[in-house]
């Protein structure tokens, strides 16, 4: 058992955190934003909530973090009342927020400074990865420091991997949101295309999703699709955040990403339809405005 703090009870943290304390057995104390959230967290989980990320994280071996932005992050490490001003040497910071590379390695080197750990972890499942605790965990940092948080972030993943140094995880996960992003708009294509041709969608997806067509969004998502159904799953406003992030990267590195970008743009559109916090399968929509 370790004594872990978790800083961000949003649609993520709130069941990541019920995993360390229930399936993991730790002690878990949690933070939010909104003192209620953490409150009923702890009410319903048997843990403890603090009112501060700096009481919650102090002596703690493990304070994992889930939050908005790199300037969310920001707040609850750096600033007033932020964890890492109380965090004990030999602990460990995980975030598992999608966040820049850029700021990580910030982190990383104030951690550093301070005597204790980080490591960047952001996840992939959506919120009923979290729920059922089957996510994929995409890790940047000393290969000493995944090998001890692992068997505590295990609590809540599928697939647990060290990618490289730290920021290689934030990169893995642009990587990841790259390719959603250019497989629902081709699966948005397709059904509006066969919608078009007057096929049965239903009869159409039942073939090809068992060739080389198929994917994770063609099997969970064109059901809904089809049925114009998008009030559910990843906002499209979380994955304009997360293409920003990889657009802004590309442009420090050089990478090419011309159908990222227009599918960003596609996202910005569906945005103005007022879909912002519809599911990212919601690009059909869009065709069929």
């Amino acid at each position: 058992m370790a004594r872990v703090a978790f800083l961000g009870m949003g649609v993520m943290g709130y069941p990541m955190a019920g995993h360390l304390k229930n399936k993991g057995g730790h002690e878990v104390t949690v933070y939010n934003r909104t003192t209620a959230k953490a409150e009923k967290w702890a009410t319903e989980y048997g843990g403890d909530h603090a009112p501060t990320p700096a009481e919650a994280a102090r002596d703690k071996d493990f304070v994992f973090a889930c939050v908005g932005n790199d300037d969310d992050l920001r707040s609850i490490t750096l600033g007033e009342n932020g964890a890492f001003a109380a965090m004990k040497k030999g602990a460990i910071f995980i975030d598992n927020t999608t966040a820049s590379a850029e700021v990580a390695r910030e982190l990383a080197a104030e951690a550093e400074k301070r005597g204790f750990s980080f490591l960047d972890a952001p996840v992939s499942g959506g919120q009923a990865g979290a729920e059922n605790g089957v996510l994929t965990v995409m890790c940047g940092g000393e290969q000493e420091v995944f090998d001890r948080a692992k068997p505590v972030i295990d609590a809540y993943a599928r697939m647990v991997g060290l990618m490289g140094p730290v920021g290689a995880g934030q990169l893995t996960k642009m990587i990841n949101q790259i390719c959603i992003a250019g497989l629902v708009q081709g699966l948005a294509e397709g059904i509006h295309f066969g919608k078009k041709a007057g096929l049965d969608i239903e009869k159409v997806v039942e073939v090809i999703s068992k060739g080389a067509a198929g994917s994770w969004q063609m099997e969970n998502r064109y059901k809904t699709m089809n049925e114009g159904k998008y009030d559910f799953g990843f906002a499209v406003d979380w994955m304009r955040k997360d293409l920003g992030i990889c657009l802004e990267e590309a442009n420090r590195n050089g990478a090419k990403l011309p159908v990222t970008a227009l599918v960003d743009q596609f996202y910005k559109e569906v945005q103005a339809m007022g879909g912002n916090r519809w599911d990212t399968s919601s690009l059909l929509a869009r065709l069929e405005k």
